[in-house]
């Protein structure tokens, strides 16, 4: 086919006649308005899931977290080292290689200082340091 001819078609289909142009902007509203009513339930509900996850384990946050092994093991990795560490040394120390120790670590990482279990210090410059809470 020529071009020229296949931007002749993709034009005549991308052009909507007037009466569906109406019905697809009748349409639009309906959806917005389903979308935000399931938005809002699904809000409510994380909600409650948090209030009975804080009512049932208030003392232990960290049983109440979920880990992956990987996790589990950066922060074994952490705790174990009290003066803290930067993310290559966790990687090294979990027996990964020299040059992606500390991008295997940092995914880790960003999770456990999410749930508040690992702290996160910022030397000079780029230097980072962790620590366990």
């Amino acid at each position: 086919m020529r071009i020229s001819h296949k931007r002749k078609v993709q034009l005549k289909l991308q052009k909507q006649t007037p009466v569906f142009a109406e019905l697809a902007t009748k349409a639009a509203p309906k959806k917005v308005a389903k979308e935000e009513t399931v938005k809002a339930a699904a809000v409510a509900k994380a909600e409650e899931a948090k209030k009975v996850v804080k009512a049932a384990a208030p003392a232990k946050a960290v049983s109440a977290v979920a880990l992956t092994p990987k996790q589990q093991q950066v922060l074994d990795i952490v705790v174990k080292n009290a003066e803290g560490l930067n993310p290559k040394g966790i990687g090294l120390e979990a027996g990964q290689e020299d040059a992606k120790a500390a991008s295997w670590a940092t995914g880790a990482l960003k999770k456990l200082t999410e749930e508040g279990l690992v702290e996160r210090i910022q030397l000079a410059g780029n230097k980072v340091l962790y620590k366990a809470i």
